[in-house]
């Protein structure tokens, strides 16, 4: 009977060992969005063949500057930020920094030079730095159309009814604080979330309204070679794994 217990014992002991091994850790190497924009810039788009804006698919040089000739983004008002790349975080900044006491309320040291006291993101990437390693955190950021990531501003996903074109043949909608994306990146945004609110919990990334959505965009678009080698490319640098995706591509 004691061998028994024993046994009982040390399983339970090796099962939380294991969990344990497999908990998702978040990015405690980069605290700096500047600099994981860097990195990503450099070394994870450094190749001409990746390097391609997330919403639209088109191709940007090495300055981040769009080219246009065979991009489906057309822009009639020929926008400033439409001729550039920028980096959006697919989970925004303000999902899981909305509820910091630096973004609310703001900090004595959030001062600018005039001596105005500053809130929102600027004091939480001054002051918090929890936060600062979720800004800077790769695995969640993407480079985009610096017009379609403006109008994106920190709206939820969602489906959209009706099919406007307000960039021309990219399909991506935002309207009623929604963004709508396309279907063949629905599956990367999905595992972006269950990967940012397995890092970082307790912020409610992934929730009830979201849930289901986010689960059935998992299945309809199942990983590819780029995602998988893009997150192993980020591990090497970030240090952590995204085991949302390393499970996916080991089944690959």
């Amino acid at each position: 009977m004691k061998k028994i217990l024993i046994f009982i014992v040390f399983s339970a002991v090796a099962a939380v060992f294991v969990f344990a091994s497999e908990q998702q850790k978040g990015n405690t190497e980069i605290n700096s969005f500047s600099k994981s924009k860097k990195l990503l810039d450099k070394v994870i788009y450094g190749d001409e063949k990746v390097r391609k804006t997330f919403y639209c698919g088109c191709s940007y040089d090495r300055k981040q500057k769009v080219i246009l000739e065979g991009c489906s983004y057309f822009d009639a008002k020929n926008h400033s930020r439409s001729k550039r790349v920028e980096w959006e975080h697919i989970v925004p900044a303000a999902a899981f920094g909305g509820k910091l006491k630096e973004w609310k309320e703001g900090d004595p040291q959030c001062v600018d030079s005039k001596g105005k006291r500053f809130k929102g993101r600027n004091c939480a990437s001054k002051m918090n730095k929890d936060f600062q390693f979720m800004q800077a955190d790769m695995y969640n950021l993407v480079p985009a159309i610096g017009k379609v990531n403006a109008d994106r501003s920190n709206f939820d996903y969602g489906i959209i009814s009706g099919e406007e074109r307000a960039y021309g043949n990219c399909d991506f909608e935002v309207k009623n604080n929604m963004a709508e994306p396309a279907e063949a990146i629905r599956g990367d945004i999905a595992r972006t979330y269950f990967y940012m609110d397995s890092a970082y919990p307790g912020y409610g990334i992934v929730n009830d309204r979201n849930r289901k959505m986010l689960e059935a965009w998992d299945k309809s678009d199942p990983v590819d070679t780029w995602e998988c080698e893009r997150a192993a490319e980020i591990e090497k640098i970030q240090k952590n794994p995204n085991l949302v995706l390393k499970n996916r591509c080991q089944k690959k």
